[in-house]
């Protein structure tokens, strides 16, 4: 069997997975036709391409992969004919290949309005990698967008542009945000959150022009207002790619989409249709688990079994919106003539939360999450399987994870094994729980690899993650996480060992409470531990530190270290940048300044540090840690004291920040900034804590993180007057400090968080663990224990005497060979790879 697939999407892409699953398929002939240039791509999170992913990382999979599983892929070919009679398809390069079963998965293209001026310069629709490229491209020169649509893509755009420093605007037809998906109140929770980030929302306006001359320079609406702006998307909903179909004898819905029954098929019967292209009872679902409901249909009719059918899909769904968790699922809008809502509304934490039970109290029909949605995996699973509601349920949208506990005291045990725990690949609890016993999985990254759960939207995550444990638990093992072999305890069991014993090396510790002679696993752990709980200086962990923090320097190529002094804010004296300089030149350094405002000098040999430094201490700088698990920079704009937009003092509170929390030890690296106005010039939002300046306060913004996967922070609390800022600040690094994991930053913490923000919340600000008195305490003590370590050294001739290359001799290393590039040192080893 010779199988042509019509789109190489998400969708055509995941029909080739899962056919290629099949044993009856593995011998039939498929080949991809795809118009794009390169293979499948990720559009749910296309998104992420602003926050530092690149096409690449987007991909589904590499052209490898299709040639491993024996599928010709044809890209940059559009093919533009069928011939049903014939079997044939044909493209616009001339080519045309003969078919027995044909596979129509060209999706659908953005909707542009028919309104006047929508082709001028710097419109741009939100589809493809290309769509973003151009726009990137074009923003570096706007300042002002528009959004025309208010729902899951508009609002996806909106965030895009937000990501490119740019004003942002979201107009919306309708008289409120998500229309399909929110109630008015819910909607209204939802503006005042995203308003709270920047953007700027109009609702009930209807488009009537796009003005300018020959590019945008604004827009007019119905209602006679103009809104000014030099850069517009559009995303106001999706069109079927159903052209190649109409004009080959396919059957085509009166609203467009090509017509399939229950097995996907068109009026012919060896031509398939499935993805947003395809009209099923007269829907389409612009959803990709759908898609992925229909390709594996197509998948099992194909291979043999004529059972398969698609009968509709669930439109619930739960997203992450610019930082805001919105979800909706069964009958979210459902009336109060057949059913009884309950609604929890706190306007001052952004919450609403509604659910509609039936008359009778028996039964949940479907609900609305805004602003806190940790319960809906557990709310959907108890629609969908009709699960007995508690006495009150009420209690299904109380507290942090009140639908984890409600349903039954059972949570996901309460579940029956039909229950779809992954939408995107369709996969039961029956098949989760299965295939951990049979693979013998203990971890969640082995449960992704194996059944694909996990791997599509991510919304199922936390409950496959309650369904591990629960299957580890049945067979009796214990789940404990222990730092290594040679300590039974967890990193915060020992963090409390530590303190509570004032336990102050390493040796005390593993002779007390260990076993063995440790480990290169431990002894970093161990010393970043004593550093966090006493911080002092880390030279006396010498002996079980790495490289970095042995010398207090980062070792670069070629074996040479980097001098980075710190200069809180980024604000530096003449003075000090002339002793700067004089350093550099003495020592003949590499100098660049950094992203974090900083001047880090290059090239210095290990013997040549004391006396770079002691220069260095003499003038007034301290150590900058970035060789160290602590606090690295507080990056700040000018603020109100020199820019025009700024509406708080962002430098002097940087600062302020910044020699608070030097030398502040923890599990991974901290960055910081202070911007002084929604700007957001500092760049704050992608920092482990950021504080935006606001005309009543300040905006305290956590977890968010840079490095292999970006992550934006999340608003922990708003317009706060600087004292209770540093409060919360305080509150919020030491319980990170106390109870992260080693090597895991503030991002990666938050997302295991069981409650996520709503906790962490109920913990900093809320205090309901009772500890916040005593986080505070605990920071006075590190803050009163910091001493810069590099002045320590120098002044402490034990410790200069580690700072060489030789026992015998005080020479530098002379196989260090370095050349100069645009006026500067650089390694030979550099050089040449350049």
């Amino acid at each position: 069997m010779k199988i042509i697939v019509v789109g190489n999407g998400m969708v055509g892409y995941k029909f080739c997975e899962k056919i290629r699953k099949k044993e009856n398929a593995q011998h039939c002939e498929i080949t991809v036709y795809g118009e794009e240039h390169r293979p499948a791509y990720d559009r749910v999170h296309l998104s992420e391409y602003f926050a530092g992913k690149t096409a690449d990382d987007l991909l589904m999979a590499p052209k490898e992969w299709y040639a491993a599983n024996r599928i010709n892929l044809i890209t940059g070919e559009l093919v533009t004919n069928i011939d049903p009679s014939k079997k044939t398809i044909s493209t616009h390069r001339g080519t045309i290949d003969t078919y027995d079963k044909l596979i129509l998965a060209t999706g659908s293209s953005p909707f542009m309005p028919p309104l006047h001026g929508i082709d001028k310069m710097g419109v741009f629709a939100y589809r493809t990698i290309e769509d973003l490229q151009q726009m990137e491209d074009y923003g570096r020169t706007a300042k002002k967008a528009v959004v025309i649509g208010g729902g899951l893509l508009g609002l996806e755009a909106a965030k895009a542009l937000l990501d490119m420093k740019l004003e942002t605007h979201v107009v919306e037809f309708a008289d409120r945000l998500m229309p399909r998906q929110l109630d008015v109140k819910g909607a209204l929770i939802l503006k005042d959150k995203l308003t709270a980030l920047g953007l700027h929302i109009h609702t009930s306006k209807s488009t009537k022009e796009v003005l300018g001359e020959g590019k945008i320079n604004g827009l007019s609406f119905a209602d006679g207002s103009v809104l000014d702006c030099d850069m517009l998307v559009v995303s106001a909903g999706i069109r079927p790619r159903d052209e190649l179909a109409k004009n080959s004898g396919i059957s085509i819905g009166s609203r467009g989409g090509i017509e399939v029954n229950n097995k996907l098929q068109t009026n012919y019967p060896d031509i398939f249709a499935i993805g947003e292209v395809a009209l099923h009872q007269e829907m389409i679902y612009g959803l990709v688990a759908p898609g992925y409901d229909m390709a594996e249909v197509v998948a099992t009719v194909l291979s043999g079994d004529n059972q398969a059918s698609f009968t509709g899909f669930d439109m619930s769904t739960k997203l992450k919106l610019i930082g805001v968790d919105v979800a909706s699922f069964g009958d979210a809008l459902d009336v109060e003539e057949e059913c009884v809502p309950i609604v929890y509304e706190n306007k001052a934490k952004g919450v609403y939360k509604r659910i509609n039970i039936t008359r009778d109290g028996k039964y949940l029909k479907g609900g609305i999450l805004v602003g806190e949605a940790d319960a809906y995996n557990m709310l959907l699973q108890i629609t969908q399987n009709g699960l007995s509601l508690p006495e009150d349920p009420a209690d299904l949208i109380l507290g942090a994870r009140g639908a984890n506990q409600s349903a039954s005291g059972q949570g996901v045990e309460a579940l029956p094994d039909t229950a779809q725990i992954c939408s995107c690949e369709g996969i039961t609890k029956g098949g989760i729980c299965e295939a951990i016993e049979a693979n013998e999985l203990t971890d969640l990254a082995g449960v992704k690899k194996v059944t694909k759960a996990c791997t599509g939207c991510g919304g199922c995550t936390p409950m496959v993650a309650d369904l591990l444990k629960s299957v580890l638990e049945s067979q009796g093992k214990q789940i404990k996480k222990t730092l290594c072999e040679h300590f039974a305890y967890s990193r915060q069991e020992l963090y409390d060992l530590i303190r509570v014993n004032d336990i102050k090396s390493y040796d005390e510790l593993l002779g007390r409470y260990g076993e063995g002679d440790g480990c290169e696993t431990c002894k970093p752990a161990v010393a970043s531990l004593l550093a966090s709980i006493w911080n002092e200086v880390i030279l006396k962990q010498s002996t079980i530190q790495d490289t970095n923090d042995r010398f207090l320097a980062n070792i670069q190529k070629g074996g040479s270290y980097s001098v980075v002094p710190r200069i809180p804010a980024g604000e530096i004296t003449p003075d000090k940048l002339l002793v700067i300089a004089q350093v550099a030149k003495k020592y003949q350094l590499y100098t660049k300044i950094t992203g974090g405002q900083r001047i880090d000098l290059f090239g210095a040999q290990l013997h040549e540090l004391p006396a770079i430094w002691e220069e260095l201490v003499a003038a007034g700088f301290e150590s900058g840690h970035a060789y160290g698990k602590s606090l690295r920079t507080i990056k700040s704009c000018v603020g109100s004291t020199w820019c025009r937009f700024g509406v708080q003092d962002s430098v002097g509170f940087a600062i302020e920040i910044e020699n608070r929390y030097k030398g502040l030890r923890s599990p991974h690296k901290l960055k910081g900034a202070v911007s002084g106005c929604i700007r957001e010039c500092a760049e704050a939002q992608s920092k482990d804590f950021g504080i935006i300046a606001t005309e009543k306060g300040w905006n305290l913004y956590v977890c968010g993180n840079g490095g292999a996967r970006p992550q934006h922070a999340l608003l922990l609390v708003g317009d706060v007057d600087k004292e209770s800022c540093i409060r919360y600040l305080d509150r919020f690094l030491m319980f990170y400090i106390k109870t992260a994991e080693p090597l895991t930053r503030t991002a990666t913490w938050l997302n295991k968080m069981e409650g996520g923000l709503t906790y962490l919340y109920d913990v900093v600000v809320n205090d309901v663990l009772g500890i916040g008195n005593q986080l505070e305490a605990e920071m006075e003590t590190l803050i009163a224990n910091y001493e810069c370590e590099w002045k320590h050294a120098v002044e402490n001739e034990s410790f200069r005497k580690r700072f060489s290359h030789f026992a015998n001799s005080e020479e530098g290393d002379p196989n260090m060979k370095f050349q100069e590039v645009r006026g500067q040192k650089m390694p030979v080893e550099w050089g040449s790879v350049v």
